[in-house]
């Protein structure tokens, strides 16, 4: 799988996220984003805390829920499985096995974008979310952080609320396919946080996007610490 690390590897690299950030920072403080939770927030608030790192915030949110140890590895092993499905139904997307987690981004070339100025999911976009929905389906036991971003074209304030409408778009789209709105959490950071160059056409096709951080809920966690004897 091209884009799924081995577990050695994404250890090291979420060690090596922490000890870069030195802080794990709550998004309230730390960026101009809002939160909302599709029911409140309060279960995937009570995994995650919130948490977010600098420079990708899916990726700190999923090394804020880390359990660790015996019972980390059990829940490794499911999004293992779980990743491999995302690739196989969803090839343009990009998959990132991170600790015990899931980071899933979606661009224009991974078939979820939106017409300019515009938030509504349509044509390929549905399709892709159409089948992410169902992904989601087969592996109930897991929060979903939804993240929207847009690249540095137009005003400061204009790209924060279209990323707030394109982030809650995709997620009432896939509540709307029956994934239970408690399973969702929802942030949108505007235009800061990019992942590539602004000064380039390719790098904001890369900024425009939206991004997902899955991890495992209160039932998986309990599930794993009794599978492994709590260590």
């Amino acid at each position: 799988m091209k884009n799924i690390m081995t577990k050695s590897v994404y250890f090291i690299m979420a060690l090596s996220m922490i000890i870069g950030c030195k802080t794990v920072q709550n998004a309230n403080k730390a960026q101009k984003g809002a939160v909302i939770g599709a029911t409140g927030g309060a279960a995937i608030g009570g995994v995650i805390g919130n948490n977010v790192g600098k420079g990708n915030t899916a990726l700190g949110a999923i090394i804020g829920a880390v359990v660790g140890g015996a019972a980390g590895g059990y829940i490794g092993s499911r999004m293992d499985r779980q990743a491999e499905r995302i690739e196989e139904e969803i090839p343009g997307a990009e998959v990132t096995r991170v600790g015990e987690g899931i980071n899933v981004v979606f661009n224009e070339d991974a078939g979820v974008y939106f017409d300019t100025n515009k938030s509504n999911v349509k044509g390929t976009s549905a399709t892709t979310l159409d089948k992410m929905a169902g992904i989601l389906k087969e592996y109930p036991k897991t929060y979903i952080l939804v993240e929207g971003h847009t690249d540095s074209a137009g005003a400061e304030d204009y790209n924060m609320k279209l990323s707030q409408q394109r982030a809650e778009s995709v997620t009432n789209y896939l509540i709307a396919q029956g994934i239970s709105p408690g399973r969702f959490s929802t942030k949108w950071y505007g235009e800061a946080q990019p992942r590539a160059d602004n000064a380039t056409a390719e790098g904001k096709a890369k900024n425009r996007r939206v991004e997902l951080a899955i991890v495992a809920d209160e039932q998986l966690r309990q599930e794993a610490q009794q599978k492994t004897g709590g260590e």
